[in-house]
């Protein structure tokens, strides 16, 4: 901040005294939770609000990416840090764009724009990567996955991919890079980096799935093109694998997974636990340090979060792509299969944080979800595309589910909420906005 000059100087500090008026006002007015809206004004304050930002966090900023995971496995890192004693600055709210990171870093620096956190942990869009690496100078980069995801905004997996590595490469040597070994695209953009790497895994050949899904994207090797040999898969392309053609295989996982411990459901989050714990361990948090938070992890908003409403219990899985919703109703089922969750509601949405293209939803397996019966109520502002797609899940003949639409989301929401038994748990299965949405209508609060 010193090598500022007065002008500039300034200029910052009447940056941020404007963009934490607004975070006041937006509060006191119970508008939302300010997370975006600061940050966009002071950044057409002064452009420069990003490096100024990050260059004075003392530990380092450390980059959460993918398409699925970011909210849950930053949350998790930054419980563990935090339990160590370290001050953390963290996009909390799920803000990823650049807006939204200045209103992470901006909530605590002071009035003159200086920052006193050991670490900024911030959670970035796949897709802004490239444009924030350098402003940001990570210490650590964390990539959990690609898949694909609005195809309108951002493109194939490869694509990013090649991006992302565009992005990495001019980084500092120092610069740490964990990332999944067990998405081929992943690993090998590990393999062709200068940097450090480190790599997560499952090592768990009893939780694979007993076909590839088809929402699959990465089962050709990324350095050849000829199809990879799959020992067995646990999510869509993830999973054990190798290239008869050219050699290229899975890189080494830093340990092995079924020796750790998970408390939030589904297999993808075993891999949002490893990711963040093998980060921690990174940065000089002791095993048993991680595993006690592990054990009491509260799940990130709508991300297999728990809400108590009106004495019912409510559980919002958010379901954006493919690879996510598949592996919600993987979650769901395997809930179902114990006699439980009777009704699940289902809302999609194809606004600007959604992808307008919901064509996705024919790659889902949703036959894997009627077949379990129960009542399916479905509502959003493409709820009859939803419909659809479920009443054709099932084909011919009498179907053992029922399926309810209801356009307006406060009666649908009300009448699953009516359906569900005080014993049970209602399933909520939103696309982005209309997680949002529904947490809005279940905890009265938006995020603006």
């Amino acid at each position: 901040m010193s090598r500022l000059s007065l002008p500039d100087r300034l200029r910052l500090g009447g940056a941020v005294a404007v963009a934490k008026t607004v975070t006041a006002a937006v509060k006191f007015l119970r508008l939302g939770a300010a997370s975006v809206l600061p940050g966009e004004i002071a950044r057409r304050l002064h452009p420069r609000m990003l490096p100024l930002l990050c260059r004075q966090v003392k530990g380092g900023v450390i980059l959460v990416v993918g398409t699925n995971g970011k909210t849950t496995t930053s949350l998790l890192l930054k419980t563990i840090l935090a339990e160590e004693g370290y001050r953390i600055t963290h996009n909390a709210a799920g803000a990823n764009l650049v807006n939204g990171l200045i209103t992470a870093l901006l909530t605590d620096a002071d009035l003159f724009g200086r920052l006193r956190s050991d670490f900024a942990i911030l959670e970035v869009d796949e897709n802004i990567l490239p444009l924030v690496a350098q402003d940001c100078q990570p210490r650590l980069i964390l990539a959990l996955n690609l898949f694909r995801d609005q195809l309108d905004r951002y493109g194939e997996v490869d694509a990013i991919s090649r991006r992302w590595r565009a992005a990495i490469e001019p980084l500092p040597a120092e610069t740490l890079v964990i990332l999944n070994a067990d998405d081929p695209t992943l690993s090998h953009l590990g393999q062709q980096l200068p940097q450090q790497t480190r790599y997560f895994g499952l090592t768990e050949p009893d939780l694979y799935l007993e076909e590839i899904p088809h929402a699959v994207d990465s089962i050709y090797c990324p350095q050849c093109g000829h199809p990879l040999d799959y020992q067995g898969v646990y999510l869509s392309h993830l999973g054990d694998f190798h290239c008869p053609s050219c050699g290229f295989r899975k890189s080494q996982p830093a340990f092995h997974s079924r020796d750790w411990p998970q408390i939030l459901i589904g297999v993808y989050n075993k891999y949002n636990t490893l990711a963040a714990g093998l980060a921690a361990r990174e940065l000089g948090a002791e095993t048993d340090a991680i595993f006690n938070q592990v054990k009491t992890f509260k799940a990130a908003f709508g991300r297999a979060e728990e809400l108590t409403v009106g004495g019912k219990n409510v559980r919002i899985l958010l379901s954006k792509n493919p690879v996510g919703m598949n592996e919600t109703v993987r979650a769901v089922n395997d809930i179902k299969a114990a006699g439980k969750a009777p009704v699940t509601l289902l809302i999609l949405n194809d606004r600007t944080p959604d992808g307008t293209d919901v064509s996705w939803i024919w790659d889902v397996d949703l036959e894997k979800l009627v077949s379990f019966g129960g009542t399916l109520i479905v509502s959003g502002d493409r709820l009859y595309d939803m419909a659809l797609r479920l009443d054709y899940s099932y084909g011919a003949g009498e179907k053992p589910f029922r399926l309810i639409a209801e356009e307006d989301l406060q009666r649908a929401l009300d009448l699953a909420l009516e359906m569900t038994p005080p014993q049970e748990t209602l399933h909520i299965l939103p696309t982005y906005s209309a997680m949002l949405e529904v947490r809005g209508l279940l905890t009265g609060r938006k995020i603006l």
